[in-house]
């Protein structure tokens, strides 16, 4: 190999892996590593903020299902990406996230921007580490890809010490990436898993996590089609399954609808497919008794450290959900309770009869027209507010649609992931809900849509409030409202300023055709929908709380 730095070198780890995007902010620590991606096939998008470049890492792992990658400087860089990593911890999604690093020679000596960042992310991430000799470049980049991908996946952080990416090297890159084995199930486990379901009166599928295929996904919507069984998502993870198919029976999420609450507590047996039970799935923990269910539990995860983590299986399984569907899908079962499966769906089904709340546009008829208009693989991003109960809750995802949203409640993912999605699918629609509170945390990133051509269409429900605290505020403290008042921009004046289609819908007749212009507009839009902020979730206003007794 010829000489060249080490910077390059990283990139050339990165190209052989398949890398193809990678999002940050430039900083001088890694100048070295930029220096490498001049004329290379790897497209740097240029974030706005190092959070912003986070989220789009944690969502492009969680779109792709490959690591999302993503490069900031030291101190305050790596620190505001520390976003991204939590949101990529807590969603399972593979993510790489590179961090310049002072000179090793400088060290402990608190210089300028110094972290320890083992110590800052090791409860952050899968791995954190810190590459110290140019000789262990492709060694490392190979691990940090592999531990990012393998059992649940997560987030890796690898620090870059300036000395040692402007050191000249021969080494040659890796190879090849790295070979993972996926996890399956042996035929007796799955006859143990068969023997139970058998004899089960209610059971219920509850599916998440990443890692799934659209192979994986068909045979488990097979195998719950033939064996009668409702089938229910963890929290933001409804686009698993088919929505419109009679075995889907709702979100297990935060504010979990009681019918779908009902489904879970009256089941006898529930098949847990690459769930990790965090407290939205579980009711605050509160759904099933810690820590044996009263129902009978067969988890299935691909990392042995999320089986019996909260609760104890009766039977555990070490596989990858597609491996398990399939497994599953190969043999009908020998059972019936169709009875049971079309109480559940119904139960879901009543969930879509909704009051009309007070405001001057129906975000009943908003989410009837996203629902008819919008393309079969289209994606849907958001953040975190009552605004994204509505598309949670009450859109219903195809096979081909994608949901992009935080199981870490982090406000502001939703731009950067309707960027990014755009980006990697300029083909497809992608459409970005955001409360007004939410959106303002990232709404700089419509500059890095701008830049990269990305043409995303944003849905702004602005109620003028942080909506969900005041939600809570009222429920404990009814009539004290306090810091939860929003004073905001015009909102479309900003999007017109970035070049893009700014509109305001004034009333509910004026969506369906200022959402046509919007999806036309080559470089992307924002319809800006003022909601009352009387009106706190769609089931609940601030007058219900007040006069809901304490």
């Amino acid at each position: 190999m010829e000489m060249r730095h080490a910077g390059r070198l990283l990139v050339e780890c990165l190209e052989v892996l398949g890398a193809k995007h990678v999002f940050g902010v430039p900083g001088e620590s890694y100048l070295s590593v930029l220096d490498g991606m001049f004329q290379s096939p790897v497209t740097f998008v240029n974030s706005r903020n190092e959070g912003g470049a986070g989220f789009m890492a944690a969502a492009y792992g969680k779109l792709t299902g490959q690591p999302g990658l993503c490069f900031v400087t030291r101190g305050p860089g790596a620190t505001n990406a520390s976003i991204g990593v939590h949101t990529a911890m807590q969603d399972s999604s593979p993510m790489i996230l590179f961090v310049g690093q002072i000179e090793t020679t400088a060290r402990e000596r608190e210089v300028f921007q110094e972290v320890d960042y083992r110590a800052f992310f090791g409860n952050l991430a899968k791995w954190a580490t810190e590459i110290e000799h140019v000789e262990r470049i492709p060694e490392i980049v190979s691990r940090a890809w592999s531990t990012a991908l393998s059992g649940r996946p997560g987030p890796v952080v690898v620090a870059l010490p300036e000395n040692v990416l402007a050191a000249d090297t021969d080494v040659a890159p890796i190879a090849r990436a790295p070979a993972l084995p996926a996890p399956s199930p042996s035929s007796d486990t799955v006859g143990e898993i068969r023997t139970a379901l058998e004899k089960a009166a209610r059971p219920v599928i509850l599916i998440g996590g990443s890692g799934w295929t659209s192979t994986g996904k068909d045979a488990l919507a097979r195998f719950a089609d033939g064996a009668d069984i409702p089938v229910i998502t963890a929290f933001r993870f409804q686009d698993l399954h088919d929505n419109t198919l009679d075995t889907f029976a709702g979100e297990a999420g935060v504010g979990m609808l009681p019918e779908v609450r009902e489904t879970l507590a009256n089941s006898d047996l529930v098949l847990a497919l690459n769930v990790r039970f965090g407290e939205m799935t579980t009711d605050n923990y509160a759904l099933f008794d810690l820590p044996d269910m009263r129902q009978t539990l067969i988890h299935a995860h691909p990392s042995s450290a999320e089986i019996g983590k909260i609760y104890q299986p009766d039977i555990a399984v070490q596989s990858c959900p597609n491996a398990l569907a399939h497994a599953l899908a190969e043999v009908p079962l020998k059972a019936s309770r169709s009875g049971w499966r079309r109480a559940a769906r119904q139960r879901y089904e009543a969930t879509f009869d909704l009051p009309i709340l007070p405001g001057p546009v129906n975000m009943v008829e908003v989410v009837r027209h996203l629902q008819d208009r919008l393309d079969d693989d289209a994606i849907l991003a958001n953040g975190a507010g009552n605004f994204s109960i509505w598309h949670s809750k009450y859109f219903r995802y195809g096979a081909g649609h994608r949901l992009l949203a935080p199981q870490s409640g982090a406000m502001g993912y939703g731009l950067p992931a309707a960027i990014m999605a755009k980006i990697v699918h300029p083909e497809r629609q992608v459409v970005c809900l955001a409360g007004d509170g939410d959106f303002q945390m990232n709404c700089p990133e419509l500059g890095t849509a701008m830049q990269m051509g990305a043409a995303p269409v944003i849905l702004v429900l602005n109620n003028r409030s942080y909506g969900t605290i005041r939600m809570h505020q009222e429920r404990r403290f009814p009539f004290r409202v306090s810091g939860t008042a929003l004073a905001n921009p015009d909102f479309t004046s900003l999007a017109q300023a970035y070049g893009m289609l700014g509109e305001t819908v004034e009333r509910t007749s004026d969506f369906a055709p200022a959402f046509e212009r919007a999806l036309a507009s080559p470089a992307g839009a924002l319809l800006e929908i003022p909601i009352a902020t009387e009106a706190l979730t769609p089931h609940v206003t601030i007058a219900d709380l007040r006069e809901a007794p304490n």
